[in-house]
Formats: structure tokens, C-alpha cells, sequence
């Protein structure tokens, strides 16, 4: 680190207060506005100018959780967590904010369920919120009403115009699409023998079955090892989590209508639960069903080695990639159907703890290969706080590199990496000490170090409170002043907002580019009809059948070595050692 410490660094500059306890931030995709949730409400600013444009205030409840999509040209939803876990969804229409929702009424304080994390769909279409209530939890998908929200939006405005009465307005209510819970083991569904591969149900019922079986023996194990003093401290076993990903149409029509596919709008979301071994993916193109029918049952199963400790999604999110247990990392193409490679990790000394895709991506120059662009890199962060990527593709040699190992000083572990798209292959790092720097993950080096002013230390650095605008490339992130420099006066303790704006500086213009469209955005752009980009798929498919089958043998092939490799990493591991019993 000391030689690092030797790298050029670059001020952080504070450019404004913040509001009291301000726990979070979000930049709108256009760039426009900067949303701020804390102690008394939220805040929406002006992005150039940090001038107030909008706000919703309401004592004794504390925002702790924000995002924000643009769902119209003056017209932007915001999705809040408060700290006593109840997500709404609001609307700034110009210069005001409004409360349109509140996802998870208590309306019974003994039932009362708890929003873990909420998430909204670029354009405000979908949310989806994990939900946890009495040592259970579920996943929640709502469809919003976004064409009503906007007429009653304009309604609303047009009365306040004309300073008439709007207390008992009344917006429309959200729909809940599905609700997702852990799989079971359905009744009357043997769990031994072989299942049937020609029935697609029958293989995917098994995978279920497995799935669940190995999850529950694997929690019966961890409680089994503990002693009385823990089951003491623990007596209630831990709920399971969920990590959810929405979908984007990605060029496989199968059971999609022309009325489905909209390009930027999602047809399907993919879960894991923790423990499991299988990713589900479920279609929001659903018929009603009927109210016995609680428990949905997924589209696609993608059945893995080992259980699945992380995950990511790519920007055009036809790639889905998993970090397994035992260094195993696996790349899903929903374009193909089938793992794009299956890679082992043979320096991984922990297990795996985070993973992202590296977003940059040269502009093609001829839009016929878009569907035959299957090289991807990927970003691991481990555990012990090693950082490897992983380069992979369909017909070439995957490629793992170490960019650094574990660190010596625990206050080196990095804890969060944020990929800055419009560099090409640049992360922004945020350590446990607060260092911040940002690392080129293809080059393998740090460019710089990004330093706060000396009055000032970046908050909480296991959960920075920041927001990266990729139109204006700049940074936010909130800095809390030092304890030897804070003044005694009120204003001299408040939290500062600083920034970092990328374009112009000479140590990283090396790696500005233009900001790219994700390929199969690019694909949709480049066709007049939905007709067109369908011939094309299937021209595609035609040429490449050979091609595409000799993958998939070798893909498979691989994906058994590896889990031969697991098998016999387990027996070394159970095998006693001599004079044990």
C-alpha cells in the first residue's frame, strides 16, 4: 500500500451542506436531478445547480433508502425505505412531491411486515420488494398504473393552479403481479429416482425438490454444530433471503406476443434464495389466477453445482452471472438457453462475496454481430477482500486475473466497487478505512486516489452514502466532518455534500469514451419492426447451429469437470484423519 499511496490523488470538492442525518442518494437517469432521503423526508436538487427544487417533509420519519426513475418528461417516481421499514412510492411533477403508495400498510401491529429492500424499474413500470414478517419472507412484484398516475398528476397540478381543495385525492392503487415465496416441496411429488427429461415439468419439479431438500439438510447441519450457549442466543432460525433481478426482452420470443415485447420495459424477473443452488425466473406476462394459487411456479430453472453466493445482471441483462461456492463462476445466455462458460477459481482463497459485470463496451461497427458478441468480463470481490476478474466467452479460453489479494491491514478490505460505465473499464473503490480510488480492472492498477477535503471523512465507509451521475460523469458523496476540526457552532457540524467530476481531468482522460448502448438496446434501435430483428435472430441461429452445439458440448463438459472437481474437493475435506473415529 505504500507504494500506492505514491499514486496521484484527487481532491474531493465540498460543495454544499446537507440536510440533517442525510442516509441517502439518487441521481436520476437523465442526469437531471439529485434525490436525498433523511431525517425529516426527502429533497429533490438540481444536479447542476444543488438548488432545491422540490421536497416532502414529515416529522419522525427518517428516509433510509431512495431510488430514483424518470417516468415522464417532467415526471419522476421516487422508491423510499423508512428506518421502521416501510417502502412508499412518490412523484415529483415539477416542483412538487407526492405520496402515490405505500407498499406494506400495517394495518395489525401483530402482523406487521417489514420492507427489506425495494427496488424500481427503469421508467417506474415495475417495483419489486422483499418483504419480511413474523420469521417469514416473501418477494412482491407490483405493476404501477404509470398512465393514470400521469393524468391525475396533471389533474392535481391544475387544481393547485386554481387553489382548489386537494386533501382527499385519491390515486390509483398499485397491482401486485406475483408474490414469490420459497419453494417447497410439493405434496405428492416422489423426491428419489431419475426424473424424466423428456418432460420439461417433471425435470423442473425435481430440480425444485432437490434444491429444497439439499437448502434444509444444509441449516439442519449449521444448527446441529451448535452449542447451547448459541441455540440460546438464537432461538429463532434465520429467515431466507431473496436477490431479485428484472429482465429485459433480449431477442427470445418463445411465448412473448408482439405486444410483450417493448424494448426497455421488463418481461421477467430472476430470484435466488439464499442457501439454494437454483436461479428462477418467473414471467410478468401473466394470466390472473385464481386465489388458490399463492404459490407460482417458475418459467425457467437454471440448475447450478453448488449454492449460489452472489450474483449480477449485465446492462442489457442477457447475461446472468453467479458466483457458487467453491470458486465456481457461471455466466447464464438467456439468448441461447444455456451457460455461456462455467470457470473455476483456482487462487479464490474465501468464498465469494460480490460480483459485477465491467459495463464498458466499444460501439460495433457493424450491428450483424450484435448477436454474436458473447465475451464478458467480470469483477469478483471475495470475502477475505481479494479482487479478481474473469473474462470468459463462447469459443475462447477464459481468463482469470488477481488484481489483489487478501489485505494484510483489515482497513484495505474494499467494501463497495462501482463500476463508472462511460470509462472504459474503470471501478470506483471504497475501502473499510475510507480510502477511495479508482482501479482499472482490465489494466490491473490504480489510476488515483480520490481524497476528501482535511476538515472532512468520508461517512460510514461499510455503506458510503454517494450517487454516480453517468450524464454529467460526476460523483456525490457525503463527508461528515473530522471530530479535531469541527467547530462548535451548529453549522460547523453539519455533513457536506462532495463531488468529483470526471470529464475534463487529465489523470483519466486516457479512458473517456462515448457512453454506449447496451447491444441489445443497440439491436432494437437499429430495426424498424419487431419483424426485422426476429429474421435476423433466426438468420442468426441458422448459421450458427454447428457452432452453437459444439459449444454447448463443451460448455456442459467443462460444468462436469468442474463439479468432479467439487466431489472430490468434499471427500478430502470429510475424510477422518488418522485415530479418529
Amino acid at each position: 500500500m505504500e507504494a500506492a499511496d505514491k499514486l496521484s490523488t484527487v481532491k474531493l470538492q465540498s460543495v454544499t451542506k446537507l440536510p440533517e442525518n442525510t442516509n441517502c442518494l439518487a441521481c436520476s437517469e437523465d442526469g437531471r436531478f439529485l434525490c436525498l432521503g433523511h431525517a425529516r423526508g426527502l429533497s429533490v436538487w438540481c444536479a447542476s445547480t444543488l438548488m432545491r427544487v422540490a421536497e416532502w417533509l414529515q416529522d419522525r420519519l427518517e428516509i433510509t433508502s431512495v431510488q430514483m426513475t424518470r417516468a415522464a418528461e417532467s415526471t419522476y417516481l421516487l422508491g423510499t425505505v423508512d428506518d421502521m421499514g416501510v417502502a412508499r412510492v412518490f412523484a415529483q411533477h415539477f416542483d412538487s412531491i407526492y405520496l402515490l403508495s405505500v407498499i406494506n400498510v400495517m394495518e395489525d401491529i401483530n402482523k406487521r411486515s417489514i420492507c427489506l429492500a425495494f427496488e424500481l424499474t427503469e421508467g417506474g413500470r415495475y417495483a419489486a420488494a422483499s418483504v419480511s414478517c413474523n420469521g417469514t419472507t416473501w418477494l412482491e412484484v407490483y405493476q404501477f398504473p404509470s398512465g393514470l398516475w400521469l393524468k391525475e398528476l396533471e389533474l392535481m397540478r391544475s387544481q393547485e393552479q386554481d387553489s382548489k381543495p386537494t386533501g382527499d385525492f385519491k390515486w390509483s392503487s398499485v397491482t401486485m403481479v406475483i408474490k414469490i415465496k420459497p419453494p417447497k416441496i410439493p405434496a405428492g411429488k416422489p423426491v428419489d429416482g431419475e426424473p424424466d427429461i423428456a418432460q420439461t415439468s417433471d425435470f423442473m419439479m425435481h430440480c425444485l425438490t432437490l434444491d429444497v431438500i439439499r437448502s434444509s439438510s444444509r441449516r439442519w447441519e449449521k444448527q446441529s454444530c451448535k452449542t447451547d450457549a448459541e441455540e440460546t442466543k438464537e432461538p429463532n432460525k434465520s429467515p431466507r433471503r431473496c436477490t431479485q433481478h428484472f429482465l429485459l426482452p433480449c431477442g427470445q420470443f418463445t411465448g412473448e406476443t408482439k405486444a410483450d415485447y417493448q424494448p426497455g420495459f421488463p418481461l421477467a424477473v430472476a430470484v435466488w434464495w439464499s442457501g439454494s443452488h437454483n436461479l428462477l425466473q418467473y414471467s410478468l406476462q401473466r394470466t390472473p389466477k385464481t386465489k388458490a394459487d399463492v404459490e407460482p411456479l417458475p418459467d425457467v430453472v437454471w440448475p447450478n453445482a453448488n449454492e449460489i453466493l452472489c450474483s449480477a445482471v449485465s446492462r442489457s441483462t442477457r447475461y446472468v452471472a453467479l458466483g457458487l461456492g467453491d470458486a465456481l463462476v457461471c455466466v447464464c445466455d438467456r439468448l441461447s438457453g444455456a451457460p455461456l462458460s462455467v470457470v473455476l477459481e483456482p487462487t479464490s482463497n474465501s468464498a465469494f462475496f460480490r460480483m459485477q459485470f465491467v459495463d464498458f463496451w466499444p460501439l460495433l461497427a457493424d450491428d450483424s454481430h450484435i448477436f454474436t458478441a458473447d465475451k464478458v468480463c467480470l469483477l469478483v470481490l471475495c470475502k477475505s477482500g481479494a479482487i479478481h476478474t474473469v473474462t470468459m466467452g463462447r469459443g475462447t479460453k477464459s481468463c482469470t486475473k488477481q488484481l489483489s489479494g487478501r489485505p494484510k491491514d483489515p482497513g484495505d478490505i474494499p467494501i463497495t466497487i462501482i463500476s463508472v460505465p462511460f470509462l472504459q473499464g474503470l471501478s470506483l473503490v471504497v475501502q473499510m478505512n475510507g480510502k477511495i480510488f479508482l482501479q482499472d480492472v482490465l489494466g490491473n492498477r490504480t489510476v488515483c486516489f480520490l481524497t476528501p477535503p482535511t476538515t472532512h471523512l468520508i461517512t460510514t465507509p461499510c455503506n458510503p452514502v454517494y450517487a454516480l451521475n453517468t450524464v454529467q460523469q460526476s460523483l456525490f458523496i457525503r463527508g461528515d466532518p473530522e471530530k479535531s476540526c469541527t467547530a462548535s457552532s451548529k453549522e460547523g457540524s453539519q455533513s457536506q455534500l462532495l463531488s468529483f467530476h470526471f470529464k475534463g481531468s487529465a489523470i483519466i482522460e486516457q479512458y473517456e469514451g462515448p457512453l454506449p448502448h447496451p447491444p441489445l438496446q443497440q439491436a432494437a434501435l437499429s430495426h424498424a419492426t419487431l419483424e426485422e430483428a426476429c429474421n435476423l435472430y433466426l438468420q442468426q441461429r441458422v448459421l450458427s447451429v454447428d457452432e452453437r452445439n459444439r459449444s454447448l458440448r463443451q460448455t456442459w463438459e467443462q460444468l462436469q469437470e468442474a463439479a468432479v472437481t467439487v466431489q472430490q474437493r468434499q471427500q478430502s475435506v470429510r475424510q477422518p484423519t488418522n485415530g479418529s473415529k
